[in-house]
């Protein structure tokens, strides 16, 4: 067996083929275009079936990947972090180079590819809803970048605005401020007109429009203010902007609803408590995949960064926050495991006990989420969708520990409650796997 290091650039990439003994058959560069990448895969099929010539590279996905996966090559992903701490097996002067780190990428998948997990073709339909999810989650950040720039205008020309709506991306606070964009076309503004703009846009926040007018009237005014030409302008521009991307938000949340409809594995997550439709979107488009390639619930919390990172030595011994994760993966399921919490008391104890132990609201919401990708993973590898009526986690314990079921009965409905979740928190921790018989009792 050959084997390939890849050592990639935005405009071109390092390779380098490597036998057995470690001797080098072929080294070479080549451009990031289309005529580099034909003549690079036809000079990688001379060193045998692309099935037999694993390509190691510092990155899990994107074209480059995409296109050595097509070709049929098993591609192995290292973290750069890892190999970067592997650097100093091939010397100690901390020299580098593109055709010297493809030499060693390759090298280390020579000795330490059994270690090495090869990655595997993402589902197509999950690949497209990742790619509409992650445009999504771009343009949010966009708004908000855009809300703050709009936030700081006021807050240095006219502050009146930001204490009328909830929201300055809302709609009726954006149709203000296209009709009363500077003091001074509000200057004229009565309680009639507050009150004919407040029916036009149907607003629905509680305050009558004297109570409005006051808050504009009582906001500072700014000692140093520009021309009103001007400052319309830079309020109109923030305000265009904005009104567009809620647009494009808009239609890129009814293409994820569309497509997550017409998903096949949807329906296995799709009755989980508090998931909306975008949530729902983001834990097939981002966990996925995860899921598909992990051999276990406790692989993919690790690999989602819900599970913590231990480190002992001695007689010293710590637990912390894992940082080598799927930062978007974490996002997806810390944000399900929040929104379980409000609507689930199962998931609400567990984050209630987490709290009760001292565990601050992050740490509390991804021990709520590991929980739920033990459920998760079970609804995933078995191919049944979650069903909360059979989900009864006081049944599991009672089966799982009849002392502490005996016990129960001896304390308070508080305590009581104190002794499920510490059992539930022993089970869960337990390392064991949970299958979904474990879980969805009947």
């Amino acid at each position: 067996m050959n084997y390939v290091g890849f050592d990639w650039a935005s405009r071109a990439h390092d390779v380098t083929v490597l036998d057995e003994a470690g001797g080098v058959l072929d080294r070479w560069a080549f451009p990031h275009s289309e005529t580099g990448w034909v003549t690079t895969l036809d000079r990688l099929a001379r060193h045998g079936s692309a099935a037999e010539v694993p390509v190691i590279i510092e990155r899990t996905s994107g074209l480059i990947v995409d296109r050595l996966l097509a070709a049929g090559h098993p591609v192995v992903p290292v973290h750069p972090t890892a190999f970067y701490a592997a650097r100093p097996r091939w010397g100690a002067s901390g020299a580098k180079s593109d055709p010297g780190d493809s030499y060693k990428l390759a090298d280390y998948l020579r000795t330490d590819g059994h270690r090495l997990r090869r990655l595997t073709p993402t589902d197509p339909g999950l690949h497209e809803l990742q790619a509409l999810v992650r445009l999504r989650d771009d343009q949010v950040r966009a708004r908000t970048a855009a809300t703050n720039q709009l936030t700081a205008i006021l807050d240095t020309y006219w502050p009146g605005p930001k204490q009328l709506f909830m929201s300055l991306a809302s709609q009726i606070a954006l149709a203000f401020l296209t009709d009363y964009p500077t003091p001074t076309s509000a200057a004229r503004l009565g309680e009639a007109r507050m009150a004919a703009f407040c029916r036009r846009h149907a607003y629905r926040g509680g305050k009558s429009p004297a109570e409005l007018l006051s808050r504009l009237r009582a906001a500072p005014l700014a000692p140093v203010g520009l021309p009103p030409a001007t400052l319309a302008a830079m309020v109109t521009a923030q305000v265009t902007l904005l009104k567009t991307l809620q647009t494009v938000i808009s239609d890129v949340e009814r293409l994820i609803a569309v497509r997550v409809v017409a998903h096949p594995r949807s329906n296995l997550l799709e009755n989980l408590p508090g998931v909306g439709m975008i949530n729902l979107a983001q834990l097939l488009a981002e966990v996925g995949p995860i899921l598909d390639r992990v051999d276990s619930a406790e692989q993919a919390a690790t690999e989602c960064g819900a599970a913590p990172v231990t480190r002992s030595s001695g007689q010293t011994r710590g637990v912390y926050f894992r940082w080598a994760a799927n930062t978007r993966a974490r996002k997806a399921i810390t944000s399900f495991a929040h929104n379980a919490r409000m609507q689930d008391d199962w998931a609400a104890a567990l984050y209630a006990n987490a709290r009760a132990r001292g565990k601050r609201n992050p740490h509390a919401t991804r021990i709520v989420a590991r929980a739920w990708l033990r459920v998760i993973w079970a609804c995933w590898s078995s191919g049944q969708p979650y069903n909360p009526d059979r989900h009864h986690s006081s049944r599991f314990l009672h089966r799982c520990h009849p002392a502490g079921a005996q016990a129960r009965s001896r304390w308070s409905p508080h305590r009581r409650n104190d002794l499920d979740r510490a059992e539930h928190r022993h089970i869960m921790g337990s390392g064991g796997t949970v299958t979904l018989d474990d879980i969805d009792l009947t």
